[in-house]
């Protein structure tokens, strides 16, 4: 069988979801596909309890793909993002600063939601558009590219000839293989451990980063939970010590994270499940082939610092919705415009995030001192702090 849309999106992740619908809602006709089904229940055993904190300047691509009216009732909004350097002898903070939004916007920094409920509103969305197909447990398995099409062999035996083909098929994209484009990755030899808390201390709608060594640890903003505050978190350790930490038993691991969190919201209770997500930066050679844009983690990855990650993703797909146009989407014109519009930029942000995340994992104190040093120059130069802000959110 072989069917002819606008634009084939390999990918069903949020990026891939998200582009979708942004396309589907500009008329564009839209074929989405996943092997895997999202998940869209948090208990469910396979769900994703990331959280994901959309800065200002995505907010506009998601109101373009008409889920902006969706997500906002669920999310919660960051007004300051506080960094704690707590690398002195014990595990108790040293230096404290807050960088509020109201510095440089009227606005929060973002709005953070939980990554398994933003699946679910997507796939809502999508089932109101008539313009766009999507299909789970369906992939992409070989491409064919020429001047004029791009055409896809899916896992069920079908053809899709596409104009555009948007690659958000994750950091190991079999649609970036099959373009022969190449990656350069950094492993830093960490984990990440992703779970849920409650706590005692209200988080008052601040995002808190606790440096020591090993990583970050961050507090992410969420809704009350049996009327408690609650705060999604993300603790970065070595990939040894993280994997002994995600195998303890609840009561030693909540000893652990007690110890870890410095008491900043008085005693934390586990409200979730863990799970573990291996870190790395990765940056494609180039973001486009022949009728093809990589986009999201295809393209990128950068270790979750300063809510970047997806954020970078959504700077890819307004970029790709500027320049699509019906007359010339996915032309040679198009992606080259994409690539000198987006590399650049996610260059810079994957260089420097990757230094940030070197500089959290100090374990020498002498490091750890000239890590707290640091922050407290950039902190007290008040025009370089807002820069700093405006650079991260991506405003001007």
């Amino acid at each position: 069988m072989h069917e002819r849309f606008d634009i084939v999106v390999s990918g069903g992740g949020i990026a891939g979801l998200t582009a979708a619908a942004a396309f589907g809602s500009a008329g564009y006709s839209v074929l989405c596909v996943d092997p895997t089904p999202p998940v869209v229940h948090e208990a469910d055993p396979q769900s994703d309890l990331r959280t994901t904190a959309f800065l200002q300047p995505s907010v506009h691509v998601l109101e373009a793909a008409g889920l902006w009216s969706r997500f906002e009732s669920h999310a919660m909004p960051l007004q300051v993002m506080r960094i704690v350097d707590a690398g002195g002898e014990t595990p108790e903070p040293r230096v404290a600063h807050d960088f509020n939004a109201a510095d440089i916007s009227n606005q929060p920094f973002g709005w953070n939601l939980p990554n398994w409920l933003l699946r679910r509103e997507c796939l809502a969305r999508l089932e109101e558009l008539d313009t766009v197909s999507f299909r789970p447990g369906i992939g992409t398995q070989r491409l064919t590219t020429r001047e004029s099409e791009a055409i896809a062999g899916l896992s069920d035996g079908s053809t899709a000839r596409a104009r555009l083909l948007v690659a958000a098929d994750g950091r190991n994209s079999p649609m970036r293989d099959a373009l022969g484009i190449g990656v350069r990755t950094t492993r830093f030899g960490q984990k990440a451990l992703a779970f849920a808390v409650t706590h005692t201390v209200p988080h008052d709608n601040v995002s808190t980063e606790i440096h020591r060594s090993g990583g970050p640890f961050t507090f992410v903003p969420l809704p009350d939970r049996d009327g408690k505050p609650c705060s999604a978190i993300v603790w970065m350790e070595t990939g040894p010590e993280a994997m002994r930490l995600a195998e303890l038993d609840v009561a030693a691991f909540e000893a652990e994270m007690n110890r870890r969190s410095c008491g900043l919201f008085g005693p934390l209770k586990l409200a979730s499940r863990r799970t573990v997500w291996p870190i790395i930066s990765q940056i494609a050679e180039r973001f486009y082939g022949e009728r093809t844009a990589l986009m999201a983690e295809a393209a990128h990855v950068v270790p979750p610092i300063g809510a970047q990650g997806l954020n970078m993703s959504l700077a890819d797909l307004a970029a790709l919705l500027d320049l699509a146009t019906p007359e010339g989407l996915g032309s040679q014109a198009m992606l080259a415009a994409y690539q000198r519009r987006r590399y650049p930029d996610v260059a810079m942000r994957v260089a420097g995030v990757g230094l940030l995340n070197r500089a959290s994992m100090f374990e020498a104190r002498p490091l750890r001192d000239a890590r707290a040093t640091l922050l407290n120059a950039l902190y007290s130069a008040a025009p370089v702090r807002r820069a700093l802000m405006q650079l991260g959110v991506g405003v001007r």
